[in-house]
């Protein structure tokens, strides 16, 4: 039941939400997030993973797409630079940005104390010499059944 509660309360916020915001403001932020995205891709790929690179390609893919749009739009008769188009691209961009930041934070963390776990090392504390035979820790090697 839950889950069916958030979802109808995501249905009504974005509805709310949408006949707040001009049609074309959304549309340019989600363009801007689209090519955020195309933007990461591209720059994490070329910087080998660089947290700060990706977010500046997700921010970097949507400006470039925005201004070029406006420019675009500005030549045109009966059409006008809009600087709110330019920003709402833009906010696409960190929106993603910050999203693929949030999520790649999580599996670095994850890495991070991985790479911690040094077990040789933690073996070394207890066990001078590696881990004991079963004869060391007087266990027998055979297997007796009894019934």
């Amino acid at each position: 039941m839950k889950p069916q509660v958030f979802v109808l309360a995501v249905f009504l916020a974005f509805n709310f939400g949408n006949s707040q915001i001009e049609n074309d403001k959304v549309l340019h932020f989600v363009g801007g997030a689209l090519f955020g995205l195309a933007g990461a891709g591209i720059a994490k790929e070329i910087s080998d993973g660089d947290r700060y690179w990706t977010f500046a390609g997700a921010v970097g893919g949507a400006l470039l797409v925005g201004l070029g749009k406006e420019a675009i739009d500005s030549g045109q008769d009966g059409n006008s630079w809009d600087n709110g188009d330019v920003l709402a691209t833009a906010l696409g961009g960190i929106a993603v940005g910050f999203t693929i930041d949030i999520f790649t934070a999580k599996k670095r963390r994850k890495q991070a104390r991985t790479a911690q776990l040094d077990y040789n090392n933690n073996l070394d504390l207890f066990f001078k010499n590696g881990l004991p035979t079963l004869n060391e820790l007087q266990f027998s090697t055979t297997i007796i059944h009894t019934e």
